[in-house]
């Protein structure tokens, strides 16, 4: 197998879809499924179980994903460290530290973490990155990524959750002519009632912020699948539905088109970096050194 081949194996992995793959590689949905194909051949047995409308992967090919990730990742990072060493004479430990922050995050509230860590370790400035809330794990799991800052639980066994960075309380984001809009406060029973969106990620995950029942048990029910903060303000604005979101929204999000809401009855949510368990690094162990010693803030 090919290392061009292996990265479509993986990237398909994780995505499960032939169109994005191919967009992401820059390559067409045929090259895709042409590697595909040669892929099981070579190894005898399906990869992925496919239609029209599914994208899944089988038994196999869960386990070959699984092989085939740290060797591919490691590959990636000396090619990198060459490049960079060859290019700038810089060795591989004067590397940025690659953070994410799913929606770009409070990165105001944040800075005094972030100033402590560049304090301490100006031979490793920070690198902010925004992740989609619809891929929360996609970066750390491409390599792109050397922590993640995500809302708990996270209970991917490949990924390591670190310690608790900081806490916030729950708003509910509404149209501003939504009959809600005018309440001083909700809780989650307001949202038998309401649409919320979906969202292509773990239940667990999804479920920590966006519930799919009251605490009476009544089911919310669940409109369109939202993969980012941009496709989510448009169809609050527009009435379409009501998304519970993390406190730091009125602050860094305010538009006049929608209200925020506190959120009553449920206990603020948990925010930690998050890493590769075959990735964890010197840089990675400094920036939780730093998290340690401050102490979760709480926004």
């Amino acid at each position: 197998m090919e290392l061009r081949d292996i990265e479509i194996f993986l990237t398909l992995a994780e995505e499960l879809h032939f169109g994005r793959t191919a967009q992401r590689l820059r390559l067409t949905p045929a090259r895709v499924s042409q590697s595909v194909k040669k892929q099981e051949r070579q190894i005898g047995a399906l990869l992925f179980d496919r239609s029209s409308h599914h994208v899944a992967l089988t038994a196999l090919g869960r386990r070959l994903r699984d092989d085939l990730q740290p060797a591919y990742q490691a590959l990636r990072k000396g090619l990198d460290n060459a490049r960079l060493t060859a290019s700038t004479g810089t060795a591989a430990a004067d590397t940025p530290l690659r953070l994410g922050i799913v929606g770009g995050g409070p990165l105001d509230d944040l800075r005094p973490v972030f100033d402590e860590f560049t304090s301490r370790h100006p031979e490793h400035p920070i690198q902010l990155r925004s992740i989609p809330f619809g891929r929360p794990f996609a970066g750390l799991r491409r390599g792109d990524l050397d922590l993640a800052v995500l809302w708990l639980p996270v209970r991917e066994p490949d990924l390591v959750v670190g310690p608790l960075m900081f806490t916030e309380p729950f708003v509910l984001a509404v149209g501003i002519r939504h009959r809600l809009a005018q309440r001083e406060s909700v809780t989650y029973e307001d949202l038998a009632a309401e649409t919320t969106l979906a969202a292509d990620v773990p239940d667990y995950w999804r479920a920590a912020v966006v519930p799919f029942r009251t605490p009476s048990g009544h089911p919310i029910r669940v409109g369109p699948t939202v993969a980012d903060w941009m496709e989510l303000v448009a169809i609050v604005a527009n009435g379409e539905i009501v998304a519970p979101v993390h406190a730091h929204a009125v602050r860094y999000h305010t538009r006049p088109d929608i209200a925020y809401i506190p959120i009553t009855g449920v206990p603020d949510s948990r925010w930690a970096p998050v890493w590769r368990a075959d990735a964890e690094s010197d840089v990675i162990r400094a920036f939780l050194d730093v998290i340690t010693d401050l102490g979760p803030l709480h926004l």
